[in-house]
């Protein structure tokens, strides 16, 4: 069993703690928390251990009534990988205690490039990851962009993709900001961070991105438009997409109507919060004019990275396979294959 402590216990911890105890080949050492909010409660509730981010955290849950194990070294020291879900940049300051400790990590997409000398997507590079000491999964709109680029590059040749994304201005717990009937460029430059990040997973796409944030909390919605080095029709496509792993094909007539219609799929799917693991492409927007390929492609940024985590772990402990680790995260999770 391989052990594994989360390193925070926030928008993607939370999940990932979850789904490791799904997990045949796992078990949870425990989680980490900063105060004592319904979070930490839940997790306690749950039964996990829990562990202060350092002696003052500790001091503080245990106050609250919440028994605390001991603090982040004491968690470390027990687990055999880490998944690094702390608040973004805060990588950069952990990493020096998992290399003290000679432990491996997942680190999250809102590190830099460079923390683990390697970008994770699962069915795009698992190899590579295979026995490293650490690796970083992407972000949620890098993680959907690559699965859908490597199937099209692997099939058709991609010589250059362009893409806009219309961002979600946050997520659904945080009321803190906006934006509040706006529409924000994020950033005014071309081109955004995603089109960096992607080519830190597949090299050699030419890829531009444009980004803006939208006042709305569910997902993520890129504009996609690929040229491809092979000629290629919109049947092609559409059945290339549908036996790429972790991408859903969903049709407007079918009453997908908006990105709120793919939230409520995953409710009568009984996913856990609503989750949506997979890329969703909408069937009936997929086109292709003159070796360009359109289509437009809905991003869960709660819950897309989730399978990848899970994927990353097995990857660095290097004794499962990609096509075994995807297999068995897919069927834990409920993602159809």
């Amino acid at each position: 069993m391989i052990n594994v402590a989360v390193n925070g216990y926030g928008v993607i911890g939370r999940r990932i703690a979850d789904v490791v105890l799904l997990q045949p080949d796992m078990k949870l050492a425990g989680i980490t928390k900063v105060r004592p909010d319904y979070k930490a409660n839940s997790a306690f509730r749950k039964g996990y251990k829990i562990y202060g981010t350092d002696e003052k955290s500790r001091k503080t849950l245990s106050d609250a009534g919440i028994a605390v194990k001991g603090v982040i070294k004491d968690l470390v020291s027990e687990a055999d990988v880490v998944v690094d879900a702390s608040p973004e940049e805060a990588g950069s300051q952990n990493i020096s205690l998992y290399k003290q400790l000679s432990k491996k990590a997942v680190f999250q997409g809102g590190e830099e490039q460079d923390i683990a000398g390697l970008s994770f997507v699962a069915q795009c590079n698992y190899e590579r990851a295979l026995g490293r000491q650490f690796v970083r999964v992407v972000s949620c709109n890098t993680t959907g962009l690559c699965r859908v680029l490597h199937s099209l590059d692997e099939n058709f040749g991609v010589s250059k993709a362009n893409v806009v994304i219309a961002r979600r201005a946050t997520d659904p717990d945080d009321s803190s900001k906006g934006p509040i009937d706006s529409i924000v460029l994020d950033p005014a430059t071309v081109p955004s961070h995603h089109g960096p990040d992607v080519n830190s997973v597949l090299p050699n796409i030419p890829i531009v991105t444009m980004a803006f944030k939208v006042p709305t909390t569910h997902m993520h919605l890129h504009s996609l438009m690929i040229s491809t080095r092979e000629h290629t029709t919109r049947d092609k496509v559409i059945e290339t997409l549908e036996r790429t792993n972790r991408v859903m094909l969903v049709d407007g007539k079918g009453g997908f109507k908006s990105t709120s219609n793919i939230i409520d799929l995953a409710r009568e799917m009984g996913r856990p919060r609503n989750d949506i693991y997979e890329s969703v492409i909408w069937r009936d927007s997929v086109s292709v004019i003159d070796n360009e390929v359109y289509l437009f492609m809905a991003i869960h940024q709660e819950a897309i990275v989730t399978p990848e985590n899970i994927d990353a772990i097995r990857a660095l402990v290097g004794e499962t396979g990609k096509s075994e680790s995807m297999d068995t995260t897919n069927k834990t999770l409920g993602i159809r294959t």
